[in-house]
């Protein structure tokens, strides 16, 4: 069943901490089956607070989505995007 990883970027703390994020997240992904669905596309927030970008990310499985979220390589660049902003981040599985 596919399952679904999605990042809401509520507020941009530091900007430059976010550029050593996005430096380093895309070659996290290397050695796993990602795909990505969605990155920082026009949006309009229907319901709750404003937000600055949504990315929505796929994997096959539950447990290759972990995989990737607690790899040596994500562990590295995330703390880059906690030091960067305001995030909520969620693992779904699909239907």
């Amino acid at each position: 069943m596919t399952v679904y990883v999605v990042f809401t970027r509520e507020k941009t703390t530091d900007p430059s901490e976010l550029e050593v994020y996005r430096s380093k997240v895309r070659d996290s992904m290397t050695d796993h089956p990602v795909t990505r669905h969605a990155a920082y596309g026009r949006q309009e927030v229907l319901e709750g607070p404003e937000v600055e970008g949504v990315v929505i990310l796929s994997f096959p499985t539950f447990e290759e989505a972990k995989s990737w979220y607690d790899s040596p390589a994500y562990v590295d660049a995330r703390e880059h995007r906690f030091k960067g902003a305001e995030y909520r981040a969620v693992i779904v599985e699909g239907i």
